[in-house]
């Protein structure tokens, strides 16, 4: 009986450690562009790689605020301006630089994400790859409306996905 003690306290001691050290993965769009989501070519003052809006310039400080003590590891973002600008209040908060992988290389942006064993991971993409990176890491399946950009998806190493909404 004492052996079996011994044996469960062992193991849970092992556990404990490992799940509070476990990897955690938070999946966002990046924030409102300053063309209110125009795709380009539909007007003349559409970019294809346009700045945040005012909007979104509050939304990336509002990250930088709610996830600035949250253990951040790593973050990564598309190659477009708005990922990047999404990011940078975060990353200035956390001292952790952003990486970028291209928005069409969702396998090699899955691989560095899963190379993280521990510590929280950040993912500013797009309303077209965040679903699809979601589901890569084992979480549930999501969709994204072109409008979409106050969902912040946590996706645990189990794949237990948890969407949170915030407003600036």
């Amino acid at each position: 009986m004492k052996l079996a003690m011994l044996v469960l306290v062992t193991i849970g001691a092992m556990v404990i450690p490992a799940m509070a050290e476990a990897q955690m993965v938070i999946v966002m769009r990046h924030a409102e562009r300053a063309d209110d989501g125009a795709s380009p070519g539909t007007s003349m003052t559409a970019s294809p790689d346009p700045e945040l809006s005012e909007a979104g310039k509050a939304r990336a400080q509002k990250l930088a605020a709610m996830l600035g003590d949250a253990g951040v590891t790593a973050i990564y973002t598309s190659e477009y301006r708005r990922t990047k600008d999404t990011a940078a209040p975060l990353a200035a908060r956390t001292g952790v630089s952003a990486e970028v992988v291209l928005a069409r290389d969702a396998a090699g942006l899955v691989a560095r994400i899963k190379s993280h064993t521990s510590g929280a991971v950040v993912v500013v993409g797009h309303s077209n790859t965040v679903p699809a990176i979601i589901k890569a890491l084992g979480g549930a399946t999501v969709t994204m409306a072109d409008d979409e950009y106050d969902s912040l998806y946590f996706v645990a190493a189990n794949g237990t996905t948890t969407r949170v909404r915030f407003n600036p």
